[in-house]
């Protein structure tokens, strides 16, 4: 982004030119990554742009063609979900992070294909068809923000947002070997995002660099009164040079490094750390005990806030409607048989279970339980380093039809990064590595709360010092 900043300011290359370029690209993409392509809105904005720039704005994303997921809300354009039941839905509204984007001279080029309402780590279950890995298109960018990260992988953008409720934007990023952040949660307000789990839920920037991450989380992050969990703080500045990670603590813990874990991915994740040691950071081993309860805990928590945030497709207020024999009830059946996918129709008959009478302090409020000692690890952990470094995911990119017929073993595909949504911590993901065959891998760390400074600063610092992030697919 910063060098396609300067190119406009010595007028080497044209918003236009770029619009159109990429426009052109995304008509011939074979990657299925986008659900629409806003071409008339994405050349108005570009013009504007080209006034801007004229007039002498020396706004970093002026003229920056960004896609954004299609569950975050974009006035005038479809916001579908990837889903039948929301297929002609269109917003009259921006969601706040796309406002403050438009704000900054941003342009929106289009929405990305996910697994339908979020809910997988895939980007299969989408109505319009599986996202394929720019790297091996016959293989999974991941999931569920899988359409945003195979399209900056692929330079169908130069940016792009999605939102992580497990996972969703560091588990794309690391199979299609871009970076990718989790945000603290409550530090981006996710007014506009269509919710899957609220108390997990959190949209965060997806780019080639940690430096194009710092630059979207830069614009979108900040207090939102229309968000009642959008946290009313400052928030300490991210310095584009780096950090000094001389003196930097980082923890790792056991628990990630367990069984399941791919053995070429452990090797360049360990890799990644010693890259640390190298640049004079201190290694401390660390335990988080309650992790290992971490993806029951949130197929709990997360079903059982997706039954009844999704209770509201019913037919009357949003979406499509499937008449039934005549009577309401028949008609609420009818369209929401029709109007979800397997998925998500499993995880809400999971979430509706768990939160039944009867069963609530059996599952629900246990989980609870568990999610507040999982939260204690880290807070007791951070008191001892600065970061948290391991592994994003325990594999690289699989087989888009492998472990279809699995659910369970793509659940748990989420071990790694779904501690950081129950805690609320922010969390990145960098490629540090490439399996033998190819396939980018990658590395995650995590601070604590608001502290993406830290975070994103030694994201930056590493890269300045490896290659991985520049390697194209």
């Amino acid at each position: 982004m910063l060098e396609t900043a300067r190119q406009f300011r010595c007028s080497t290359v044209r918003p236009t030119e770029l619009v159109e370029g990429l426009i052109d690209k995304i008509r011939d993409d074979s990657l299925n990554a986008y659900i629409t392509l806003d071409e008339a809105g994405a050349l108005r904005d570009a013009k504007k742009a080209e006034t801007a720039l004229s007039n002498g704005s020396d706004d970093t994303l002026v003229g920056i063609p960004i896609a954004i997921k299609d569950n975050i809300c974009t006035r005038g354009i479809q916001t579908t979900c990837a889903s039948d039941i929301l297929k002609n839905f269109t917003p009259t509204y921006d969601a706040t992070v796309v406002a403050r984007l438009r704000d900054r001279g941003a342009i929106i080029i289009g929405k990305t294909n996910l697994d339908e309402f979020a809910m997988g780590s895939t980007t299969t279950t989408s109505n319009i068809g599986p996202t394929k890995n720019p790297w091996d298109e016959t293989r999974t960018p991941g999931g569920s923000s899988g359409g945003s990260a195979a399209a900056v992988a692929a330079g169908l953008c130069l940016g792009a947002l999605g939102s992580d409720t497990g996972g969703s934007i560091r588990q794309p990023a690391s199979f299609c070997g871009i970076t990718g952040l989790k945000p603290t949660y409550g530090s981006v307000s996710r007014y506009g995002l269509v919710a899957f789990a609220s108390s997990l839920d959190q949209i965060g920037p997806m780019g080639r660099s940690a430096r194009d991450v710092a630059l979207l989380y830069d614009a979108i992050k900040g207090h939102d009164p229309r968000d009642s969990t959008s946290v009313p703080r400052g928030f300490p500045a991210i310095n584009l040079e780096g950090t000094d990670i001389k003196g930097l603590c980082i923890g790792v813990p056991d628990e990630f490094f367990a069984e399941g874990l791919s053995p070429e991915v452990e090797q360049a994740v360990r890799q990644g750390i010693s890259m640390f040691e190298e640049l004079g950071a201190r290694v401390v081993p660390i335990s988080l005990p309650s992790v290992r309860y971490g993806v029951a805990v949130y197929y709990i928590i997360a079903t059982a806030e997706a039954s009844s945030n999704l209770a509201r497709y019913d037919g009357v207020r949003y979406g499509v409607r499937k008449d039934g024999s005549g009577d309401l009830t028949d008609m609420y059946m009818e369209t929401r048989s029709q109007g979800f996918g397997s998925e998500v129709k499993r995880r809400i008959m999971l979430g509706t279970y768990a939160l039944s009478a009867g069963y609530y302090d059996a599952y629900y409020k246990k989980a609870s339980q568990v999610r507040a000692l999982i939260s204690k690890d880290f807070t007791d952990a951070f008191k001892d380093c600065d970061l948290i470094a391991g592994p994003t995911a325990p594999v690289s990119a699989f087989g888009l039809n492998e472990m279809m017929d699995d659910p369970l073993s793509i659940y748990l595909l989420d071990i790694y990064t779904i501690p950081a949504n129950l805690a609320g911590l922010p969390a990145l993901s960098i490629p540090c590595g490439f399996t033998g065959d190819g396939m980018p891998i990658g590395m995650q760390l995590m601070a604590p709360h608001f502290r993406e400074d830290t975070l994103l600063g030694a994201g930056m610092t590493f890269q300045d010092h490896t290659r991985f992030h520049e390697v194209l697919p």
